[in-house]
């Protein structure tokens, strides 16, 4: 299977070749794969060099001219470092683009922490009118980028080498979508987390929603899940800083008593290097991890770590 990253070159190579309107700012990373499209298109493929702040500016003063802007390097640098950019120059001015990463919370654990943002959506957050995909699966990636390409507003797409075994459907009203029902609580995994939750909650009577669109929070669909209750208990299980969807979710349920554990990369630094898979084990973001801080908080319904069902 192709990552999200690849399918993102191939597909922004064609939509190039499909939308005169549509412009690609890079930074250095991934120059390499829009190589064929930097050559058929040089007035609308810009490389502006290891320089991020001027990445997400030009990219805006294309937006002005009438074009639509897709802008791309790692994470870190797309969000982080040309923050005060992307807050002034496309929101303050209301242009629209789209924003897409690669790298996410850990992917390269070898380029260090200079390389990571597990605080990206949260900061993203602090925006008015920005709509955030958090994709699990290459085929999801490309529908969202697809649809992002053709709007008019402002979108980021959070890409990532994690994901999950297939495809969902995506796209469209960007709600909430049920893989599993049950009565003991409501689970919500974003992204690449979706496997994860599935095999750490298998044996427990939770629903478990499926989450690509973090941005506008799926209010109604929320509550949906958790109809009839007296009080609902809420597990928020996403790929990057824990506890960045609490307040969304706190918002959703406020005509209800309720419980939310808000589960997700921790604020400490780790600070050796290691694989992208011990960076999730190390956050509790792998089935044994999830397993026992959801059934801990459910009641003490999931067991020990070893509890996990085989498969």
């Amino acid at each position: 299977m192709d990552t999200m990253r690849d399918r993102f070159i191939a597909t922004t190579t064609r939509l190039l070749d499909e939308d005169p309107r549509l412009a690609l700012v890079l930074a250095e990373i991934s120059r390499d794969g829009f190589g064929r499209a930097e050559r058929d298109h040089p007035g609308r493929v810009v490389n502006v060099g290891i320089r991020e702040q001027l990445l997400v500016g030009a990219a805006a003063g294309m937006a002005l001219t009438g074009m639509r802007p897709v802008v791309h390097t790692f994470a870190s640098f797309l969000v982080e470092r040309p923050f005060e950019q992307v807050k002034l120059d496309f929101g303050h001015q209301g242009v629209g683009g789209v924003l897409v990463s690669a790298g996410a919370s850990y992917d390269w654990p070898a380029g260090g922490f200079t390389h990571m943002a597990p605080g990206d959506v949260a900061l993203m957050d602090t925006l008015d009118g920005w709509t955030v995909h958090v994709p699990g699966h290459p085929d999801e990636a490309e529908t969202l980028l697809r649809e992002a390409a053709a709007g008019e507003g402002r979108v980021y797409v959070r890409l990532s080498l994690q994901s999950n075994q297939r495809a969902r459907p995506v796209g469209g009203t960007g709600g909430f979508t049920t893989a599993r029902e049950g009565r003991d609580g409501v689970v919500i995994a974003v992204g690449p987390m979706l496997d994860n939750v599935l095999a750490a909650t298998e044996g427990l009577d939770v629903t478990v929603l499926y989450a690509t669109t973090v941005r506008p929070f799926d209010a109604r669909g929320l509550r949906l899940a958790v109809d009839g209750g007296a009080t609902a208990d809420v597990v928020i299980v996403e790929p990057y800083l824990a506890g960045t969807s609490t307040a969304a979710a706190n918002d959703a349920l406020a005509a209800l008593p309720h419980r939310i554990l808000g589960l997700g990369v921790a604020r400490e630094e780790l600070r050796r290097y290691g694989q992208m898979d011990e960076h999730v084990a190390a956050h509790g973001l792998d089935p044994h991890g999830l397993r026992e801080r959801i059934g801990a908080f459910l009641g003490g319904r999931g067991g020990r770590r070893g509890d996990v069902p085989a498969h």
